[in-house]
């Protein structure tokens, strides 16, 4: 079994800046992408952010330029921080990995966070 571990969310002001991070245990091979989603009150989850195993990252319009992802592949952990935040980016964040679970089988999984929320002030 795989876990997917989130922290780092918050109420944070207006143009502040916040870490998330999600560390990945249990029975992990490997991990292809990692993703960040969102999803506001009433709204469709969002993705926000991708990486790959390689590290090429790619961004929603609305975060490009403030946010950051990144990942650590010795530790199974996918971090986005986020700067410049705006009231708008607030939402319960959620954590997607892609984990192959054996070494015998390219079979990848997904896999998700419980969820961080993350408040932003105006």
């Amino acid at each position: 079994q795989v876990q997917l571990v989130e922290s780092g969310g918050g109420l944070v002001q207006a143009g502040g800046s916040l870490r998330l991070s999600c560390a990945a245990s249990g029975t992990i091979f490997s991990i292809n992408a990692m993703k960040w989603y969102r999803q506001a009150p009433g709204k469709q989850r969002e993705l926000v952010a991708t990486i790959n195993s390689e590290g090429s990252t790619n961004y929603a319009d609305s975060v490009k330029g403030r946010f950051t992802i990144s990942r650590d592949n010795a530790k199974n952990t996918v971090y986005l921080q986020m700067n410049s935040l705006k009231p708008e980016d607030t939402a319960v964040y959620y954590c997607y990995a892609d984990v192959r679970i054996r070494i015998y089988s390219a079979t990848y999984l997904a896999y998700w966070g419980q969820g961080t929320q993350v408040t932003v002030s105006s």
